[in-house]
């Protein structure tokens, strides 16, 4: 393989992990990340459960930016489940995670 070759496939791996895949929608904008300590007076909605990709080309990505993107993906699905708020529900494994979705936010209604 020629060194060029090499070298845009490496520049074009890093470029991947660094890239932000999953991006916040305009709903998903209003939604919350809380710790379950906070959502004392929040009724529950239901559950997301979402994942990205943890390693591209064989490459592990950075763990925090995973954590993000699975974040922002939650908060995404919240307000399909008529939720203001979603609460980490299971650790992260292998690009996957589930939330709860709260509504926090008059929750009566």
């Amino acid at each position: 393989m020629s060194r060029i070759l090499l070298i845009t496939l490496f520049a074009s791996t890093l470029f991947q992990l660094a890239c932000t895949w999953a991006p916040l929608s305009q709903r998903g904008e209003k939604v919350r990340v809380l710790e379950p300590y906070e959502i004392n007076s929040c009724v529950k909605k239901g559950k997301a459960t979402v994942s990205v990709r943890d390693k591209v080309a064989g490459i592990e990505r950075n763990k925090t930016e995973v954590a993000k993107e699975l974040q922002r993906l939650a908060r995404n699905a919240a307000p399909d489940l008529h939720g203001d708020t979603v609460v980490a529900a299971s650790p992260i494994k292998m690009g996957k995670q589930t939330f709860y979705v709260y509504k926090c936010v008059d929750p009566q209604n």
